[in-house]
């Protein structure tokens, strides 16, 4: 299990652009056909900057760097154990195609149930626009399965 003195640690930030035909091709997959997700003159005519992304989108922003598990290897956690639990979205602002989306993520909680067969991971994730906005709050449980019991937890 990761050491819950990991809690609290700050993964370096890195910023990804907000690509239209990422953002298209996304919508599409999905089944998105609400306009300001499909046609840029939609989207500025409702009085967003450029295509807007389509809810959920800003996870797949984690993932678009050069090591999209960084955190959890920074952790020491065998990426070979471990499912995604659960994902929850705070919406502040609409993340649009050409912005600048800064994200930074932090380990709030480290936990184990079923005796230390399981642990879990809490890393939260904030991401700013190029204005310095928060554009959304993004919280995760990533769930490891554990080689042998023996707890470390605080919970």
């Amino acid at each position: 299990m990761v050491d819950i003195s990991q809690i609290g640690y700050r993964h370096p930030p890195h910023s990804v652009e907000v690509e239209r035909g990422k953002l298209l091709f996304f919508a599409r997959t999905i089944g998105e056909t609400h306009p300001v997700f499909v046609d840029e003159e939609a989207a500025r005519a409702a009085g967003l900057s450029g295509l807007a992304a389509p809810p959920t989108y800003a996870f797949s922003l984690e993932l678009d760097q050069p090591k999209p598990f960084a955190v959890l290897e920074a952790l020491g956690v065998r990426l070979d154990r471990i499912l995604h639990g659960t994902q929850r979205f705070i919406y502040h602002a609409p993340i649009c195609a050409g912005d600048r989306i800064t994200l930074q993520s932090v380990v709030e909680d480290i936990y184990e149930k079923k005796g230390g067969a399981m642990g879990f991971i809490v890393i939260r994730t904030m991401a700013t626009n190029q204005r310095g906005e928060i554009v959304v709050e993004m919280t995760k449980t990533v769930v490891v399965r554990q080689s042998r019991g023996g707890s470390r937890s605080v919970k």
